[in-house]
């Protein structure tokens, strides 16, 4: 891929490797979609962009104990080679053996916090682009870097562009994996720092400060340390704000912020603090954006956006007094749909993930079961029961979130031939599936009789039957066959 020497490229090149990382990250990511987020990251190939240099050369070997003493040295005689000794130091930072015997050298750390805080631009970048190296390294390595993390947070108020990446990002990879760290900058005040740096023009430090964002807000102590200070901070004003406005220049740092409140959100300690902000109808608002402008098949990465909002709405909708602040909008029902639709062939967990915003948006709440039937969304949900088994469990509780609601709502249900679609999915051998289907079934019975008459026309009577013998399920299935008595003998005397 990196194959042979380049030349230095432009500002376009830079843009094109910055893109690139993200696909990384987006693929990191997918890959742990179901999992926390935890990760660092480098910006090495930005870096080696921008300054001419070839990243396809390989690492060199780990420092020996010697040679790490050798750039120490070079670093504080105070000569003008300090730079090149920079650049080898970098590159040899790569490897976990160097990290740990540069940071066990005597006077290591104070001669790097010395160059990172000198007044020249070059040995200050040098001495940054070493600390971010060391910043991906084991928790003694990054614990090690402790005396840095007042000028990384000092340095983020800079001019430099940068600088203030670079920061960000180190920044990013050293609370991810020591609690010492994360409590020291805290006490530095990270959070308020964070807020200012959120107001930045630039979608690069807003992705920064995204990303710092929410390795902090993953950590175990996230609800009852972090979470509270943010919340006392401009910065969910801020995230929701972005979110709601220049998505279209910003997708990068709208992604860290989605992800940002899903953290918060799925923590349960803040989600009545967002409601009042109105976290819900803005949240609301992106995702009808979003299905606006939507092709039939979504492109590649779109769900790194939409999985967050949905989760985040989804948690916001099961708050107890999450209602009050509910948007009565049918163009909800539509926008999701729409995701659905374009999401279901390639990226099938994010119909798990609407479905079950479906699922809190029906359970209490009548009218988006009036509307699911009377704008005809019916038949696309019922397609949805064979594109898997979370899918198909989510797609029957939410009918049964319907047919709950009584006999109007059943009555419709069957006049739009529900029952032929959820015959197949009583011959399958999924006892969750089954079961969840007979829930159904008995309420529609219940409450619209004649739904039992054309199941027993159907043959579904001989379906129920066979559920009989099932320890599982003999219980609910010989219940429906005693509800289906009646018809069953005008059926068949």
């Amino acid at each position: 891929m990196w194959g042979g020497r380049r030349q230095r490229p432009g500002p376009s090149s830079v843009e094109e490797l910055r893109a690139r990382r993200r696909e990384r990250e987006a693929a990191l990511r997918r890959a742990r979609r179901q999992e926390q987020l935890l990760s660092k990251r480098l910006l090495r190939e930005d870096s080696a962009a921008e300054h001419g240099e070839d990243e396809a050369e390989p690492a060199p070997d780990p420092l020996s104990e010697d040679e790490a003493l050798e750039l120490l040295r070079g670093l504080q005689k105070g000569s003008e080679d300090r730079r090149s000794c920079l650049g080898r130091l970098r590159r040899a930072l790569r490897h976990r053996e160097s990290q740990q015997r540069f940071v066990r050298l005597d006077g290591s750390i104070h001669t790097l916090v010395g160059l990172f805080t000198s007044s020249l631009g070059e040995l200050q970048l040098g001495a940054a682009r070493c600390l971010h190296e060391l910043s991906c390294g084991d928790p003694p390595v990054a614990e090690a870097c402790l005396p840095f993390t007042p000028y990384l947070l000092t340095y983020l108020a800079g001019h430099s562009l940068e600088l203030t990446e670079l920061c960000l990002y180190t920044l990013g990879n050293l609370v991810v994996e020591s609690q010492a760290v994360r409590r020291q900058l805290l006490l530095q005040g990270i959070i308020p720092v964070l807020a200012s740096c959120s107001q930045s023009p630039h979608e690069a430090v807003l992705e920064g400060v995204g990303y710092v964002l929410s390795q902090l807000l993953q950590a175990k102590e996230a609800p009852m340390e972090i979470i509270p200070l943010v919340l006392s901070s401009a910065l969910p004003q801020q995230m929701l704000r972005w979110l709601q406005g220049r998505l279209g220049a910003g997708a990068g740092a709208a992604v860290e912020f989605a992800w940002c409140l899903h953290y918060i959100t799925c923590s349960h300690t803040a989600n009545r603090e967002l409601l009042a902000l109105g976290a819900l109808p803005a949240l609301t608002e992106l995702l009808l954006h979003l299905a606006a402008d939507i092709p039939p098949e979504a492109p590649e990465g779109l769900e790194l956006l939409v999985s967050p909002v949905l989760r985040c709405l989804s948690s916001l909708l099961a708050e107890p007094g999450g209602a009050e602040g509910r948007l009565q909008d049918h163009r909800l029902l539509v926008a999701l749909f729409l995701l659905l639709q374009s999401f279901h062939q390639q990226q099938p967990f994010v119909v798990q993930e609407g479905l079950w915003l479906l699922n809190n948006l029906t359970a209490e709440e009548p009218f988006f079961c009036s509307a699911l039937l009377c704008l005809d969304l019916l038949p696309a949900l019922l397609q949805l029961l064979s594109c898997s088994q979370p899918a198909g469990l989510l797609v029957l509780t939410v009918l049964c979130n319907v047919a709950g609601k009584g006999p109007a709502y059943c009555q419709q249900l069957h006049q739009q031939q529900a029952l032929p679609l959820l015959l197949p999915t009583l011959l399958l051998p999924d006892p969750s599936l089954v079961g969840q289907c007979l829930e159904l079934l008995h309420l529609l019975f219940l409450h619209w009789p004649e739904a039992a008459e054309d199941f027993v026309r159907q043959g579904g009577h001989q379906a129920l039957e066979r559920h009989q013998s099932s320890p599982e399920l003999q219980e609910r299935a010989g219940a429906l066959l005693g509800m289906l008595g009646t018809p069953l003998a005008a059926c068949c005397p």
